[in-house]
């Protein structure tokens, strides 16, 4: 996202009981001695942290090897977390649009400033604070950071990279990924996932045959002490037997466009013809035109294992999300944050059937509104739950008189047989309804280790064999392809009926080709 991002609680690396992940471990002399392994042979001494100035001070020999591949967005938001990192390389197409990008961050130091002044609590000016130094540190290294716009080329040519953070467009995730696993990088990459289940299988396949690389999704909210006090409300049964989840966000409505017609000259209507239909040419013709490609942006690896498209200025960059031919849509972009918590604390696994409703859907560019029921089976003693999805603003029915407040955002709604369980984006604040429950409930055993670190610190700690990654691959993949089975029946246009074990639709044959693409010559996993 080009958005600013959510500002994470600090929070603690997970127990290896609760992780779901696996340990992260390296596999290179170098590596090893960033992890700690004692190098004898060299003579070196590395010396206390606090001898070389402090408990926050990174020695240079701890320090991970680091690119940024896709930084022009929220990739320019992962480099600022990672700082303290050794950044070696950023990768990107479009360097005008990244370098104002990053201009304007170090730009809005003052302005962070400023809200430091009313900060209203010691945590919100902890959280400023930490943004600040991450802001000025990344700013005084910044220029010296080599740069590439082919990350193929990057790869390659740059052999001192022990990690990388890709944070393209979604149809890009799955190549880049597989590219730097098999050179053996560690690889941290922006949710969703991947484009296409089939993408999601194999990014997952991976990483279980190559244990040691570690790996990390961006759902920041999955190393939030608030998704864990989710976690810990339902195992302590705090709302009884869930049967029903609802999770909706107003997104794209503000964000990006979603509902419009591909700009192209189309035959134009009779004069006095102004139905949906003859909106729509109109719409196409007036947005079509010819509109120059920005210096320096390559096109041609933008598009990826795409298909062929004329650049548009509609496209690039970041309204990508609304098309097809790139992105996945609201359920893509927020799903991650908000299927995530039923998705992890109920332990839903796979869906049997999905049946998406949506406003109108031209198959190029998302529909402006949609809603999704997911319907789990049973596991183990626990009920089956249908979950619904709702983006373009739509809301569950009922939820301002519950009593949750205003949560158009975005939000979750448990509802159980004892109570009710709601919280806001990315797991915040979350609250037993109505109040005299909260009230009786209390706070519920601590099960869960808190993260002490944001989610791509954890990802830089795992990597120096340091606990584990909240949100791996083998978790990530899973929860991205729930989220993908909603984009799948929304475009096979009717309610799917899902085997799992065989990544199989059954009742609709023509809807298994929307599980996976055919890439562009020149393009594989």
């Amino acid at each position: 996202m080009t958005d600013e991002p959510k500002i994470e609680k600090a929070q603690p690396t997970r127990t290896a009981e609760t992780s779901g992940g696996h340990p992260g471990s390296v596999n290179s002399s170098r590596r090893s001695f960033i992890a700690g392994t004692a190098m004898a042979a060299t003579g070196l001494l590395i010396l206390p942290r606090h001898v070389l100035g402090g408990p926050r001070h990174t020695a240079p020999s701890d320090r991970l090897n680091i690119a940024g591949i896709g930084v022009g967005g929220m990739g320019a938001a992962n480099m600022r977390a990672l700082a303290s990192e050794n950044i070696v390389a950023l990768c990107d197409v479009d360097w005008g649009y990244t370098d104002t990008s990053f201009r304007k961050m170090f730009a809005g130091v003052g302005e962070l400033q400023a809200r430091l002044a009313r900060a209203p609590t010691a945590a919100r000016r902890k959280e400023l604070e930490d943004r600040i130094a991450q802001t000025k540190l990344l700013s005084g290294k910044f220029d010296s950071i080599k740069r590439y716009t082919d990350y193929r080329k990057m790869l390659e040519q740059q052999k001192d990279i022990d990690a990388v953070v890709i944070a393209t467009p979604d149809h890009l995730h799955a190549v880049i990924a597989s590219a730097a696993m098999s050179l053996g990088k560690h690889v941290y990459v922006q949710k969703p996932l991947t484009w296409s289940i089939f993408e999601a299988r194999e990014m997952a396949r991976k990483a279980r045959e190559n244990p040691k690389i570690v790996t990390q999704m961006g759902n920041q909210g999955h190393s939030t002490d608030d998704t864990r006090l989710i976690h810990e409300y339902i195992d302590a049964g705090a709302i009884g037997e869930v049967r029903e989840v609802h999770a909706w966000t107003n997104r794209p409505l503000g964000y990006w466009p979603q509902g419009v017609p591909r700009p192209r000259a189309v035959p134009k209507p009779d004069d006095a013809s102004w139905d949906m239909d003859a909106v729509n040419s109109r719409l196409a013709n007036a947005m079509a035109g010819n509109y120059p490609m920005p210096k320096g942006l390559e096109w041609d690896l933008f598009l990826g294992p795409g298909p062929v498209i004329e650049y548009h200025p509609l496209y690039h960059p970041f309204n990508w999300r609304g098309w097809t031919d790139w992105g996945v849509g609201a359920i893509g972009d927020m799903g991650a944050h908000l299927i995530d918590s039923p998705f992890w604390s109920l332990d839903l696994g796979f869906p049997t059937s999905v049946e998406t409703v949506s406003t109108p859907f031209n198959h190029e560019s998302y529909p402006t509104a949609t809603m999704t029921y997911y319907d789990f089976p049973a596991r183990g003693d626990k009920p089956p739950v249908r979950l619904t999805w709702y983006d373009g603003a739509l809301l569950p029915p009922g939820l301002e008189a519950l009593g949750a407040g205003q949560m158009h955002d975005g939000g979750v709604l448990y509802v159980g047989d004892k109570g009710k369980l709601v919280h806001e984006t990315y797991g915040d604040n979350p609250r037993l309804l109505p109040h005299s429950l909260q009230e009786s409930v209390g706070t519920p055993p601590r099960k869960f280790a808190r993260i002490e670190t944001s989610h791509e610190m954890n990802w830089v700690d795992a990597c120096k064999g340091k606990g584990e990654t909240t949100s791996p691959f083998d978790y990530a993949a899973r929860l991205t392809e729930v989220m993908l089975l909603g984009v799948v029946s929304l475009r096979a246009g009717g309610r799917i009926e899902y085997d799992a074990q065989n990544m199989r639709v059954t009742n609709m044959a023509e809807a298994n080709q929307y599980l996976r693409r055919d890439y562009r010559a020149g393009w594989s996993l």
